[in-house]
């Protein structure tokens, strides 16, 4: 039996997120009563962690606890009902770059929508390859910032899993599993729309923020200025990215330069000795905050294998 207390302070912090939390909510309004347990395998999340989201739903009145586990209140509903979105898994391989693709539809918020750039870095920090954002004008979905639909194919599988209308926003998260692209997909969404509005303030939940979306964010702008040569980048507290074509294909990247940039502080030109650049020429700058380095981002000279001017030089002799 689940029990309301007060959450402590201090202790580790919970490996969750306001997708765990939406997920959570979708989970108890489908699934009556159900345990701290079965949550858990179902968020794939630990029991400390899903205890605590249980708790924060306690104490919001967002739940009603029974011997049989947890069911959502009058009140909880009204909140999950401000986070819904449609979601499924779709078949739209030829617009996206992972083996398993899941749509969200977010109704009448494409007004909020530039470039899609910022939904495709969200659904990145979540844990997917990449994500696609389309917009509904005139029936039609098309790219945001463009006039350019998307074919017929594609529209009419879109089309056959939702009920699309003016206004309408389709976010389709790629990775290599369900969960993952499910996970990219919904956590750009709920950015979108907003954020999850719980008091989390008051209870002194202290929930998981990703500490490297700036350097996320740095990586892709180099990555853009630079004419999309590949650019990796590696943080002190484990974030290794790599992104080639727009899209990161390494979330667990590091290299020697990258490591070595951040060992002495300083920017290293060489070509590349191991890893997936070996022989190429590379460029890595550590990134200091008040001092001390934090990180390191590097760019991959591809264009010198095919005898285009260099945009590295190995040393300031090199012409």
């Amino acid at each position: 039996m689940l029990r309301p207390h007060t959450i402590a302070s201090g202790g580790p912090t919970p490996k969750f997120t306001d997708y765990h939390i939406w997920k959570a909510l979708m989970i108890m309004s489908e699934t009556r009563p159900v345990g701290r347990k079965t949550l858990s395998s179902s968020l794939n999340l630990g029991e400390g962690s899903t205890r605590t989201i249980l708790d924060t739903f306690c104490e919001e009145g967002y739940i009603t606890v029974t011997k049989s586990g947890a069911v959502l209140s009058e009140k909880g509903k009204k909140i999950k009902d401000a986070v819904r979105m449609d979601v499924g898994i779709v078949s739209v391989s030829d617009l996206t770059i992972g083996a398993v693709n899941c749509a969200v539809k977010i109704r009448g918020v494409s007004k909020k929508i530039t470039y899609g750039c910022e939904e495709r870095d969200a659904a990145i920090r979540a844990g997917a390859t990449g994500a696609t954002t389309l917009v509904c004008t005139g029936s039609k979905l098309i790219f945001p910032g463009s006039e350019y639909p998307v074919s017929p194919q594609m529209e009419s599988a879109l089309k056959k899993e939702f009920r699309i209308g003016n206004g309408d926003v389709i976010i389709i998260g790629t990775a290599p599993d369900a969960e993952k692209a499910e996970r990219g997909a919904a956590s750009a969404a709920i950015r979108l729309i907003g954020g999850i509005k719980l008091n989390k303030a008051a209870l002194d939940v202290p929930f998981q923020r990703n500490s490297n979306k700036e350097l996320m964010s740095l990586a892709f702008t180099i990555h853009d200025l630079v004419g999309r040569l590949p650019v990796c980048a590696r943080s002190k507290d484990n974030l290794g990215i790599r992104i080639e074509n727009g899209a990161v294909i390494d979330n667990t990247y590091t290299g020697e330069v990258l490591e070595e940039a951040m060992d002495l502080g300083t920017t290293i030109r060489r070509v590349a000795t191991s890893g997936p650049y070996k022989g190429i020429k590379v460029i890595v700058a550590p990134l200091e905050v008040d001092g001390e380095v934090v990180a390191a981002v590097g760019v991959v000279d591809i264009r010198a294998m095919a005898g285009v001017d260099n945009l590295i030089r190995t040393s300031e002799n090199d012409e």
